[in-house]
């Protein structure tokens, strides 16, 4: 039996082609086209041991021998089948590559409320390499830490408050009970606006596979903080049913005078909930240790106490009994009535709790502040119009380390109306207004600000998903919105999220609106979170988004604009991540000249807005391709776009491929855009017909070369008869009526062998060639002596007596060279996609040929294309191998092969510039990857 092992990308998940599949999972391998997907080839992903880790490998093997025997003569392979099976035989291979199975609500609800308390007492002795782990002496034995874990769309996400003498720790790891690694996570010592804001840890696990989520359903995950091999803390992942209705939180540590000696590793945490009905009442759930003395064994009494923090006043005190005490967790819980003076000072984190032995208080006692809860969550809400609008928002409010409630609220379209932004309760009847966040907004659109230690009276509503953000003016205007809780990690753990507002101005009702985190992490992934909402119901459910990424110039006009899809998603949120952003995306991004625009399928509804996102310093660039500033004040190497735009930078502006266009600091210069590179030629006057004395000595301004006077009376009769426009347009340039030129022909650039005209009453524009002089000899043996020659002259050495006629205005072309249409008239073929062009055309749309040049002839080296009305010129490409030949039948002297004419040329000229930069470093190192090519 064939197997084949394909090493996974993530240790808890296996990557198949550019499929995602979590351990545990089945499937026939896909292999794509022209193979599609192979039924008889199995692969499943597979748990594999490697010391202390669980690593996911892709395992697939053939299943053809493994098909049953058939007892009838003539069986029949079904399709998506790999055996075949007699007819009426559904019974066979009924294998299928079924999905895998999405989280359902019942599995959400019972993987929600898990909690641990993390001491030196609850650290296991995981298996590890050494013989006698034992025996390690563990540093971190007296630090303490709490957490809370969700589940929340096949992701864990967790939250940890730390002690003050415990530092964040380096990784985070989920391990089994024997101590095997499922994941782990490299942790920011730093840490983002929210984490700092709240004192918190925050993070997710995503996409846990089943068999992970079965050890959490099981209670058999633990969590383990390590700040170095020997300085690591655990805890397991229990469930805790008080977590359901938590609102405060405690981490309590042995008090100042205890006998350490016996509280050594030890710790507690509070989980605490309140009531502001008609009689107030307060719920307390404690998880600790080491509250024992040697002699403990049964039923031993603990004191459970609140009490102000400043003042000498106790607020409750309570009696519990520990049945059997326990070295690692014991749990006991409080219920009592409370007035509404001391539920306030709960909510104003004004009360400490202690629990203390009952035998010796003053020995064996934890003590800590009672503050917001530990999860990391954050109440977040878009703000929908309940009238035809262009208004739209967001508001989002958290608790801080100290309980005061920080919010945030931005407002579009209201700016003229003074809006009133107030905080609504909607849970009972009848509205309630309970707080007024006016005075913090600033020019009708944005508001920050925090709440000093809000009461139960507006915390209870927000707990319970009922307090609403209002933003109401006196005209009419309304826009409310809920807030909803929503779990903190990566990209909400900034500082605001970006408001997506519709590009159209038209008032809609409710109209579409869409709120974005974004962060990126120190592996310079791309992180975020999105939600929608106001769009017009679908008839077809669920209804389609995409997620685009753009990226923009920061000072440079016409930069080519980056863009790129990040999602497609169904339903009104998306949780996700890009990998793989370049150091100029993420520059581009820090800068602030990023967009994010979300689309619905049809892209009858768009979304758009700027978006910033600090960036590890690691992820950057030195110095910016498109940062003007950088260029001018470095002297660096002038910025260049990636190489599949090929667009040009030029005098602080970018240009696309195969454009042309007039220097600003030198009219009489033309440049034009040629593999992403800007060259320039200074324009060549033609000979005029006229004498001396009759030309213009100061043309008009923007032409270069000397006019006849006679030309430009003409030109003004023929303006004063007809009132028409007094010049020409040749390939987007203008020409004054009456005025000759040389063709500008990219990217040979100008083409003196040619003069071009614009007749002064017709404004016709007219190329004919340069008229040689008949020859004195035969044309076989006539040659160019120079290579910008226009005509051919008789070799000096052998002159012939025979004369030739002057050759013909008709300029032949070569066979491969493809012909302009006869049989459509030039107006028909224009139409039809085709192009203009100043020798020979118009040409078929899709026509290619080798362009003409009257100083060259014709250049086979050079292919010209008409694509949809414009013409694009490709040089060919020689390789390094082709130029290294050359150059070494140059250096010994040999003839260059006739084949190699198209590249000598431009080996050579490659040589010279190599040869330059060899005796310029500084030059050399700023040199383009192009460049060197």
């Amino acid at each position: 039996m064939n197997q084949v092992f394909f090493l996974a990308r993530n240790i808890a998940e296996c990557t198949f082609g550019k499929q995602i599949r979590e351990l545990g999972s089945t499937w026939f391998a896909d292999l794509g086209p022209p193979f599609g997907i192979m039924y008889c080839i199995k692969c499943e992903c597979i748990p594999v041991q490697k010391k202390r880790r669980i690593i996911a490998r892709v395992q697939c093997r053939n299943i053809k021998n493994e098909c049953p025997k058939l007892t009838c003569d003539e069986p029949v392979l079904l399709p998506g089948r790999c055996c075949k099976s007699c007819p009426g035989d559904f019974n066979a291979d009924i294998a299928q590559d079924l999905p895998a199975q999405l989280t359902s609500e019942e599995e959400e609800r019972s993987l929600k409320h898990f909690g641990t308390l993390l001491t030196g007492r609850t650290s296991q002795s995981l298996r590890r390499d050494e013989p006698n782990p034992t025996t390690v002496y563990n540093s971190a034995y007296n630090y303490l830490a709490t957490g809370r874990f969700t589940f929340h769309r096949k992701n864990i996400y967790y939250a940890f408050y730390l002690s003050a003498s415990t530092p964040r720790p380096r990784s985070i790891q989920f391990v089994d009970g024997s101590g095997n690694i499922l994941e782990e996570q490299v942790i920011d010592p730093v840490g983002g606006a929210y984490q700092n804001t709240t004192g918190k840890l925050c993070g997710v696990w995503r996409r846990v596979p089943r068999d992970y989520r079965k050890l959490l359903r099981e209670e058999r995950l633990h969590v383990s903080f390590l700040w170095e091999p020997s300085s690591s803390l655990t805890g397991q992942l229990s469930r805790y049913r008080a977590l359901s209705t938590e609102q405060f939180s405690a981490l309590l540590e042995p008090a100042m005078g205890v006998d350490r000696s016996l509280m050594s590793g030890a710790g507690a945490t509070a989980i605490v909930s309140a009531s502001s009905a008609s009689a107030p009442s307060i719920h307390v759930s404690l998880v600790f240790n080491g509250l024992f003395l040697p002699n403990d064994v049964a039923d031993v009494p603990l004191v459970v106490q609140l009490e102000h923090h400043e003042k000498d006043h106790v607020v409750l005190r309570e009696e519990i009994i520990v049945r059997k005490p326990s070295n690692e967790l014991n749990y006991g819980e409080v219920r009592s009535a409370l007035s509404g003076t001391d539920l306030r000072l709960l909510t104003r984190g004004k009360l400490l709790i202690s629990i203390m032995s009952r035998k010796d208080p003053q020995a064996l006692r934890l003590i800590g502040m009672i503050g917001s809860r530990a999860t990391c969550d954050m109440y977040q809400t878009l703000l929908l119009s309940e009238t035809p609008s262009v208004a739209s928002g967001l508001a989002w409010v958290f608790l801080d380390r100290v309980g005061a409630l920080r919010y945030g609220v931005q407002l579009i379209g209201l700016e003229e109306e003074s809006p009133l932004v107030t905080l609504v309760d909607e849970g009972g009847k009848r509205r309630m207004e309970l707080e007024d966040l006016t005075p913090s907004l600033i020019g009708g659109s944005l508001a920050n600000g925090s709440l000093d230690r809000p009461g139960p009276r507006l915390l209870q509503p927000l707990f319970n998903e009922e307090l609403s953000v209002v933003a109401a003016s006196h005209v009419g205007s309304m826009l409310r919105g809920r807030l909803l809780e929503r779990p903190v990690a990566d990209a909400r753990d900034t500082a605001a999220p970006v408001l997506l507002r519709r590009l159209t101005k038209e008032p809609t009702y409710p109209g579409p609106v869409g709120l974005i985190w974004t962060a990126v992490d120190l592996d310079c992934s791309l992180h975020y979170e999105l939600e929608l909402a106001g769009f017009p119901p679908s008839s077809q459910e669920p209804r389609t988004f995409r997620l685009y990424l753009e990226t923009m110039p920061m000072l440079a006009q016409g930069a080519p604009v980056a863009r790129r899809l990040l999602e497609e998603f169904t339903g009104y949120s998306l949780e996700g991540s890009v990998t793989g952003l370049s150091s100029l995306e993420l520059y581009r991004i820090e800068s602030g000249i990023g967009f994010l625009e979300v689309t619905d399928k049809q892209v009858t509804h768009i979304l758009k807005a700027p978006f910033k996102a600090r960036a590890p310093f690691s992820c950057l660039p030195h110095y910016a391709d498109n940062d003007v500033t950088s260029v001018v004040a470095y002297n660096l190497q002038p910025p260049r776009s990636d190489i599949e735009t090929g667009a040009c930078f030029h005098e602080t502006r970018f240009y696309e491929e195969g454009t042309q266009w007039t220097s600003n600091s030198d009219p009489c210069s033309m440049c034009h855009c040629y593999r992403g590179l800007a060259q320039c030629d200074t324009v060549p006057c033609p000979t005029v017909s006229c004498e001396l004395g009759k030309q213009l000595k100061q043309p008009p301004t923007g032409h270069c070369c000397p006019i006849c006077a006679d030309s430009m009376n003409a030109e003004t009769n023929a303006t004063i008869k007809n009132n028409a426009t007094r010049g020409c347009t040749l390939a987007g340039q203008y020409h004054l009526a009456g005025s000759s030129w040389h063709p500008y022909l990219p990217p040979a650039g100008f083409d003196t062998c040619a003069v071009c005209t614009c007749d002064a009453v017709t404004l016709e524009v007219k190329c004919p060639l340069v008229q040689c002089p008949p020859l004195e000899c035969d044309e076989k043996i006539a040659v160019r002596l120079d290579k910008k020659a226009c005509c051919r002259q008789c070799p000096p050495t052998s002159l012939s007596n025979v004369t030739t006629t002057a050759s013909s205005d008709t300029i032949r072309l070569p066979r491969d060279q493809a012909l302009p249409s006869t049989r459509r008239t030039a107006e028909e073929i224009l139409s039809s996609g085709g192009c203009k062009y100043p020798f020979g055309g118009p040409y078929e749309n899709g026509m290619e040929w080798h362009p003409r040049l009257h100083s060259h002839g014709e250049v086979k080296c050079v292919k010209c294309r008409c694509k949809n009305g414009e013409v694009r010129c490709d040089r060919k490409r020689c390789p390094r191998s082709l130029c290294n030949s050359i150059a070494h039948q140059m250096k010994r002297g040999e003839h260059v092969a006739d084949a190699d004419d198209c590249c000598t040329a431009q080996c050579e000229h490659r040589a010279r510039r190599h040869h330059r930069n060899n005796h310029h470093p500084a030059r050399r190192h700023s040199m383009t990857p192009r460049e060197l090519s």
